[in-house]
């Protein structure tokens, strides 16, 4: 009975030593985990000490030892019973920790969520309130363009009105043309022949209003001109400009010279007196060939600028500076029917059509060779150049097509002028012949050429006398060719 006694102590004792070894551990559970297993540790306990009771109690001896080993091994298996709840336990808390951790982490993401979600409703509404605008502005879009789309078919109708219109205009203005055509030659026929009577029976009175060989007398509107006469003494020696002076020309219907030279200026002469009347100036580079209008009251320069340069006689300012050649300007020349036409040539392949009262360029004519002289058709509506590969070219000015060419000269053309009645045109170039071909065919009606003729540059200009009976061209050598267009031959050098 005292060993089963001291059994019970010695098991108690160690009984409380694992329990307060174990109390961390149980303090950490969860506490339904704590109450269930506290729960059965007092029940067992209980049930120990009833066992204990009754052994003590009951039977003695070798019964009641036995019985205490049972108990003990019962006692050591409730031990190992709860050793393995406490590893559960351990188990369980760590599981529950984890768990905790993972709500922890879905109530912030839950959390996130719901601001995204408010953020997203608030953008929602806010796309709502502009989409609602959109369809407001989109509204009144459709219906400006209905509006919009009346009026262009309302326009297009009008313009369509129109061009049927401009198409009949154009064709009673073709038809005038026309008739007007034939009127100019009929008025041709009748002025021809009142030249030719004029020859006969007034030369005396005109001779005494002669003007550099030139005899004009204006009656009702029109120019009559008599034979002209062959220079033979110099009149007048003029130092005009420094470094040269590559045109000249005079005004229509006057005695005075207007020069173009080297200097950049553009000056005009008195041929009585020899005297300067006026000097241009605005130039930026040499004045390389120089026209006027048939009313005297504009002067338009080419030069090595790049640009033309227009000049209003009366008060010697520069009209308008014509811009767009990209290489110097050798060739100008003003239309015979209109003063608001001037074409013009430059070293950059090109001629161009320029509106003078509008200062800018209206048709532009592009040509694998260089231009080096042009001039107007009596009518205005063709333009005649000459190129460096020695062709005459004959171009329509309304639609800038190419009308016919002839290969005038073996070399470059350098001088085109026109006749008076504008049924012949004199080409010049550097194989120094001089040929006169008919307008209307290109055929050559006569080549002129001398012995000691030689055509100095590309600029060396000829022209044809006023009563179309003379040619007259420079040489190199100083001189001044002079020939008869009716046997061709040099009638005065």
């Amino acid at each position: 009975m005292k060993a089963i006694k001291h059994a019970l102590k010695a098991l108690r004792k160690r009984h409380l030593l694992e329990e307060g070894a174990h109390s961390p551990a149980f303090i950490a559970l969860s506490r339904r985990l704590c109450l269930s297993f506290d729960r059965m540790l007092e029940i067992g306990l209980e049930r120990l000490k009833l066992a204990l009771r009754l052994l003590m109690l009951m039977l003695k001896g070798s019964e009641w030892k036995e019985k205490a080993e049972n108990l003990e091994v019962e006692l050591q298996q409730c031990y190992k019973a709860q050793s393995r709840l406490s590893e559960q336990l351990v188990v369980e808390v760590a599981e529950s920790r984890t768990s905790k951790a993972l709500i922890q982490e879905k109530e912030s993401m839950i959390s996130e969520l719901q601001n995204e979600l408010s953020q997203a409703r608030d953008e929602c509404s806010r796309l709502a309130e502009q989409l609602e605008e959109k369809t407001k502005a989109l509204e009144l879009l459709i219906s400006e363009h209905q509006d919009l789309k009346g009026q262009l078919e309302a326009t297009t109708l009008r313009a369509n009105n129109a061009e049927a219109e401009n198409k009949m205009l154009i064709d009673r203005w073709m038809l005038e043309k026309m008739k007007d055509a034939e009127r100019l030659n009929e008025a041709n026929a009748i002025y021809e022949d009142m030249l030719d009577r004029l020859k006969g029976s007034s030369i005396q009175l005109l001779a005494r209003q002669q003007v550099d060989g030139v005899v004009r007398q204006s009656e009702e509107g029109a120019e009559y001109y008599v034979e002209s006469t062959v220079p033979t003494i110099c009149k007048q020696r003029i130092p005009a400009h420094e470094g040269g002076c590559p045109s000249v020309l005079f005004e229509y219907n006057s005695s005075k010279l207007v020069s173009g030279g080297q200097d950049k200026t553009v000056k005009m002469w008195d041929t009585h007196t020899g005297s300067l009347s006026r000097t241009l100036y605005g130039c930026l580079g040499s004045v390389l060939d120089v026209c006027i209008t048939h009313d005297n009251k504009s002067v338009i320069a080419a030069s090595s600028a790049n640009n033309l340069y227009v000049w209003d006689v009366s008060s010697g300012r520069v009209q308008h500076t014509l811009t767009g050649h990209v290489d110097k300007v050798c060739a100008v020349d003003v239309s015979k029917v209109s003063n608001r036409n001037v074409v013009s040539a430059a070293y950059d392949r090109t001629i161009k059509v320029w509106d003078l009262q509008k200062g800018y360029c209206i048709n532009t004519l592009i040509f694998h060779s260089n231009c080096n002289a042009l001039c107007f058709s009596m009518d205005g509506q063709t333009i005649c150049s000459g190129h460096v590969d020695g062709n005459l070219r004959l171009w329509d000015i309304q639609t800038g097509k190419l009308l016919s060419e002839v290969a005038a000269h073996s070399f470059a053309v350098t001088s085109l002028s026109l006749s008076r009645n504008g049924n012949v045109i004199l080409s010049s170039g550097r194989d120094n012949l001089h040929n006169l071909f008919d307008m209307r065919t290109l055929e050559i009606c006569a080549t002129l050429r001398g012995n000691g003729n030689r055509v100095a540059s590309n600029w060396s200009r000829s022209c044809i006398s006023p009563d179309d009976g003379y040619v007259a061209a420079g040489s190199a050598d100083g001189s001044v060719h002079i020939w008869s267009v009716t046997n061709s031959k040099i009638v005065s050098t």
